[in-house]
């Protein structure tokens, strides 16, 4: 049982290292957001395994509201997303940087 635990532990530690190298690394603001998926979803995997092991959690509950509010985060970005490369033809965070003021 405890081998199972640590086993949904380190797969979760290992989706938090890529999504955070995806949100520190990369310079494209559609992969940055899929990064932030990634993090989201270390997250949820986290509260459905310690759910799973521990009686009376209420991991599986935070973990759906998690999944709801990261879907509407995804579609306002995805539609922030379009409106700048509408108006910059860019997405690139760098240029986004510069645009202060």
């Amino acid at each position: 049982m405890t081998n199972e635990l640590i086993d949904f532990v380190i797969i979760s530690i290992a989706l938090l290292a890529i999504g955070i190298y995806g949100v520190s690394v990369k310079r494209n603001a559609i992969r940055m957001l899929f990064a932030i998926e990634i993090i989201i979803n270390a997250a949820n995997l986290n509260l459905v395994a310690f759910a799973r092991f521990i009686p009376n959690s209420q991991g599986q509950t935070f973990a759906l509201f998690s999944i709801a509010i990261a879907a509407a985060e995804v579609a306002v970005g995805l539609a922030l997303i379009i409106v700048a490369y509408r108006m910059y033809k860019n997405v690139d965070i760098a240029e986004f940087r510069k645009l202060k003021g």
